[in-house]
C-alpha cells in the first residue's frame, strides 16, 4: 500500500497481517476452545492456575512477556528529539490518554454496569468489571497503532514520538492513574500488587526490549526488522493462548451468563469512539496536518490490552470480572479501530477543508 508518507529508514511497510485483521474470530474460537476446556478438563486448567510465585501466575507471565517484549521492541526512545515538531498533535493526544480516556471510561463503567445494566449483570462482578473497563483505558496502545497510523496515510516520524512518549508516561502514571480511579469507583487497591504489575509488565518488559533492539541494531536496521517480522506470531499466540486459560476459568460464569460479554462490550465501544472522535476534532481546530490528526486519533482511543490483561490477572484473579472484561477489549479491538481508520479516511476532505 503506499502512503505518500515518507518511511522510517529500515521499516517494512506495516499492513495489517493475516492473523491481526482476523483478530476477533481468533480471540471468538479461543473463547470457545478455553470454555469447552474448563468443563471437559477442569483438572488440567484449575493445576495451571495454581502455579503461581509472589501471587504471579507463572504461566501467564510467561505469556505475557512473550506478547509484550516483541511489541516494545518497536519503540525507539530516542524519536522523543522529534516531539516539538509535532507539539500541537502530541499535546491533544497525550491529553486524550491521561486526562480524558481513564476518566471517561470509569465514567462509563459506572453509568453502564452499576447504573443501566446492573439488573442484568452478577451483582458480585460488578466492581471487578469496573476495574477490568478501568484497566483497559489506563494505558494507550503500543504496537498495533503503527498499523492504524499507516492505513491512515499517518507521518511515522509523530507516531515514533508519541509512542515513545506515550511508554515514558506510561511508566510512571499507570500505577497512581489506576489507584485513584479505583479508589473513587469503591474498589479495594492492592497497591503493592499494582506496582509489581508495572515493575513486571511495564518496567522489566520495556528493559529487556531495549537492550535487545540496541544488540539488534548493532547488524543494521535491516536486521531489527526481520527480528520483529519473525517474533511477531509468537505474541500473537501467546495473547491467544492466554485468552484460553481465562475462559478455561471463566467458562462456567459465562454459560451462565452469555450476555455479559455483549454487555462489557457497549462502554467499550463508546469510549473508542468518543476519544477518536474528540482527538480528531481537537487536532482539526489547531489546524494539525491530517497525517498527525489520523494517528492521534487512533492513539488516543486504542489500548495497550496486553498489559490490562496482565494487571486483571495479578491484581484480582484468573476467574475475576476484570480479567474478563479486559479480554472483552481484545474481542472488539480490531473491527472497531478498523472502523475508525475508515471514518478518518473517508473524512479527509472534510478534516483539511476546515484544517487549512
Amino acid at each position: 500500500m503506499s502512503t505518500g508518507v515518507a518511511a522510517i529508514p529500515g521499516e517494512r511497510k506495516l499492513a495489517i497481517g493475516f492473523f491481526e485483521r482476523w483478530l476477533t474470530v481468533w480471540v471468538f474460537l479461543c473463547i470457545v476452545a478455553g470454555v469447552a476446556l474448563g468443563e471437559l478438563a477442569p483438572a488440567p486448567i484449575q493445576a495451571l492456575g495454581r502455579l503461581e510465585v509472589a501471587r504471579v501466575n507463572v504461566p501467564v507471565g510467561v505469556l505475557i512477556w512473550v506478547m509484550i517484549i516483541p511489541m516494545l521492541l518497536r519503540i525507539d526512545f530516542g524519536a522523543m528529539g522529534q516531539v516539538k515538531e509535532h507539539w500541537r498533535g502530541i499535546g491533544v493526544t497525550l491529553a486524550i490518554n491521561w486526562l480524558v480516556k481513564p476518566f471517561s471510561m470509569a465514567l462509563l463503567g459506572w453509568l453502564f454496569l452499576r447504573q443501566i445494566f446492573a439488573p442484568y449483570l452478577p451483582a458480585e462482578q460488578v466492581d471487578s468489571y469496573v476495574a477490568g473497563l478501568i484497566l483497559l483505558a489506563a494505558a494507550p496502545c503500543t504496537a498495533m497503532v503503527f498499523v492504524w497510523s499507516r492505513l491512515t496515510h499517518g507521518d511515522p516520524y509523530f507516531t515514533l514520538s508519541q509512542v515513545a512518549l506515550n511508554d515514558t508516561i506510561m511508566i510512571f502514571a499507570f500505577a497512581p492513574i489506576v489507584g485513584l480511579l479505583l479508589g473513587l469507583s469503591a474498589i479495594v487497591v492492592p497497591w503493592d500488587t499494582l506496582f509489581m504489575s508495572v515493575l513486571l509488565y511495564i518496567v522489566i518488559p520495556v528493559i529487556i526490549a531495549q537492550a535487545w533492539r540496541a544488540l539488534l541494531l548493532r547488524g543494521g536496521a535491516a536486521r531489527l526488522q526481520a527480528a520483529l517480522h519473525g517474533i511477531q506470531p509468537f505474541s500473537t499466540a501467546a495473547l491467544l493462548a492466554t485468552i484460553v486459560l481465562l475462559f478455561g476459568f471463566q467458562g462456567r460464569q459465562i454459560l451462565a451468563q452469555p450476555l455479559v460479554i455483549a454487555l462489557l462490550a457497549v462502554p467499550i465501544v463508546i469510549q473508542v469512539y468518543f476519544n477518536s472522535a474528540l482527538a480528531y476534532w481537537l487536532n482539526r481546530r489547531l489546524r494539525v496536518a491530517h497525517s498527525v490528526a489520523g494517528p492521534s486519533a487512533l492513539i488516543g482511543a486504542s489500548n495497550f490490552f496486553e498489559l490490562a490483561v496482565a494487571a486483571a490477572i495479578t491484581l484480582f484473579g484468573f476467574d475475576s470480572g476484570a480479567a474478563l472484561a479486559t479480554v472483552v477489549g481484545v474481542l472488539v479491538e480490531v473491527p472497531v479501530m478498523l472502523s475508525v481508520v475508515a471514518i478518518v479516511n473517508r473524512t479527509r476532505h472534510w478534516y483539511e477543508a476546515g484544517s487549512a
